[in-house]
């Protein structure tokens, strides 16, 4: 299981909107995304969400191991 942030630093680009609409949806108010679940299986487009962000405000994290995911 990952645990998926995005950080204030995101700039509502949409990008992980894009890629993994199942995962991220943009907030208006808030003017950023923000992960539908924060906890999720392992999934490639949340990986590739992470790689698109423009300000690297996406970060998943590995509950069982507490270690970051590599992109």
């Amino acid at each position: 299981m990952w645990r998926i942030t995005v950080a204030n630093t995101c700039i509502a680009s949409g990008s992980c909107v894009g890629i993994a609409p199942e995962r991220f949806e943009l907030d208006d108010v808030a003017g950023r995304a923000h992960p539908l679940t924060t906890d999720v299986d392992p999934d490639e487009a949340v990986l590739d969400a992470v790689a698109s962000c423009p300000m690297e405000a996406i970060s998943v994290v590995d509950l069982a191991t507490g270690e970051p995911v590599e992109v």
